[in-house]
């Protein structure tokens, strides 16, 4: 059973720093790629950065590129995202996904089959 497992959210200051984790059941790179996403009340789910894992290509959406980095130590079984320069519009619920199919973009939701069950993030201003 694949499970993802997501911590390291919480509350801080505009212009902040968090690192969130994912805790893979399996080696990270048994994926064509991992993902982060994250849902804010009202609106759909928006793909935050991603990771495939041939390549090692890191993919970010405009309004992170810059201040967010996805990494992997696939030792520890782990996907992080370093979040930088918190603003308060990075409020959200924050997603770890993976999936193994190849052909589609990171950042379609509807293509990934295994989610954690997030970990809320929270700027002030």
């Amino acid at each position: 059973q694949v499970q993802l497992v997501e911590s390291g959210g919480g509350s801080v200051q505009a212009g902040g720093s968090l690192r969130l984790s994912c805790v893979v059941s399996t080696d990270p790179d048994t994926f064509n790629v991992m993902a982060w996403f994250r849902q804010a009340p009202g609106k759909e789910r928006e793909g935050v950065a991603g990771r495939y894992s041939n390549s090692g290509h890191t993919y970010y959406t405009d309004s992170t590129e810059g201040r967010f980095t996805i990494s992997q130590d696939n030792a520890k079984k782990t996907v992080y995202l370093q979040m930088n320069s918190l603003k308060p519009e990075d409020t959200a619920m924050y997603y770890c996904a993976a999936d193994k199919t190849r052909g589609a973009f990171w950042h379609q939701a509807e293509m990934y089959t295994y989610w954690g069950q997030g970990t809320q993030v929270t700027v002030s201003s």
